[in-house]
């Protein structure tokens, strides 16, 4: 959480160890260039290295909870420090026994704060630190206790082959969309038990209407308009590791790239309004926002996205996400914001990342 408005962030609690948010989405919506300044939520930590990969000037990751600063700050000296199959099992991505190794290798170059973080949490980095967070506990729950409750493990494989959308809308109807599979994910998936397991109850504050059958229907539309088989979000959350697809930032072909760009990042653990006020003369090309704007009221959405146009330059673009609560721009913006409907309808359409029920892009005008 990363703005005034959202809530109280404990810096002893990481929300996400991970970004879950489709990062080749983002990337396509903000056609990043050379020379751009781009501001980006820390978050886990990972779209903020994928967008490295693009290669802008300047890259700035804000982020008010210490401990999501503290996952950016060791993903980084791993990308610089360690090499890719290493940085993969640091991240639990592949199979490890050196994992207290590997961060040993790290620490020197971590800030005190981050040694702080990571030195109390040993499990978290036996584990693999893409489990490491709330977020990421609340599926492994789920997969561990809950999921073998109603479908077996032949079956989980056989849905991630994915297949043709023929062949997968006739599996998901036939074998996966049981009575059990709904009762199951009505009650596991509902505001009080992911308030209380998976994220905090406030992020519910401003969302109306039920959460669990806006999820069920993102999930069918997950599991048989796009294909599991390509799809690392979904294995991750069935299955705790990648089989046959990566997010953006840990495929083979980024990690040069993330690597030489490392030097263009800068991470500040504030509250997104106090980096821009004290910020002023400078111009932001690219924002990564990811779904801040959920977590606070229709009017302190108004004013924050108001500052962030003011602090944009011309040309420049703002991607974020809704989940429930309807957040866009308002028509007193129309002057600073023009929304970018057709792509953003598109790129919401392809968004393997499938909880979020809206992908708002706008260009500041």
């Amino acid at each position: 959480m990363t703005a005034k408005h959202g809530g109280r962030p404990d810096g002893r609690h990481l929300s996400y160890a991970q970004c879950w948010e489709d990062a080749d989405v983002l990337l396509e919506a903000l056609d990043i260039r050379p020379g751009h300044v781009c501001l980006s939520i820390a978050s886990g930590g990972d779209n903020t290295l994928a967008m490295l990969s693009r290669s802008p000037e300047r890259l700035i990751a804000v982020d008010r909870n210490p401990a999501q600063i503290a996952c950016l700050e060791l993903k980084a000296a791993a990308y610089r420090l360690l090499e890719y199959d290493e940085v993969r099992e640091l991240l639990g991505s592949l199979p490890s026994c050196r994992r207290e190794r590997l961060y040993r290798r790290l620490r020197p170059s971590l800030s005190a704060d981050a040694c702080r973080y990571w030195d109390a949490r040993p499990e978290a980095i036996a584990m693999g630190i893409g489990e490491a967070g709330k977020f990421e506990g609340y599926f492994r729950l789920f997969r561990g206790r809950v999921l073998p409750l109603i479908h077996s493990r032949e079956r989980v494989a056989q849905l991630l082959l994915g297949g043709t959308r023929e062949a997968r809308e006739t599996f998901y109807d036939a074998a996966w969309d049981t009575r059990r599979w709904r009762l199951m994910f009505h009650a596991f998936f509902s505001r009080l038990v992911m308030g209380r397991l998976g994220r905090d109850r406030g992020y519910f504050r401003y969302v109306e209407g039920g959460v669990a059958r806006h999820l069920l229907a993102r999930t069918r539309h997950a599991l048989t308009a796009l294909n599991p088989a390509d799809n690392p979000y979904v294995q991750w959350i069935l299955l705790g590791r990648y089989t046959t697809a990566l997010p953006c930032a840990l495929r083979p072909d980024r990690f040069a790239a993330i690597r030489a760009n490392l030097d263009r990042l800068e991470w500040h653990c504030c509250a997104l309004e106090d980096w821009l006020a004290s910020h002023e003369g400078l111009k932001i090309d690219r924002y990564n926002l990811s779904d801040i704007f959920e977590y606070m009221s229709a009017e302190a959405y108004r004013q924050l996205l108001t500052r962030l146009a003011r602090a944009g330059r011309p040309g420049g673009r703002m991607a974020y996400w809704n989940l429930l609560a309807e957040r866009r721009r308002p028509a007193e913006l129309a002057d600073r914001l023009e929304p970018m409907v057709a792509l953003a309808a598109r790129l919401h359409a392809e968004d393997r990342a499938f909880f979020y029920g809206d992908f708002v892009l706008e260009e500041i005008r």
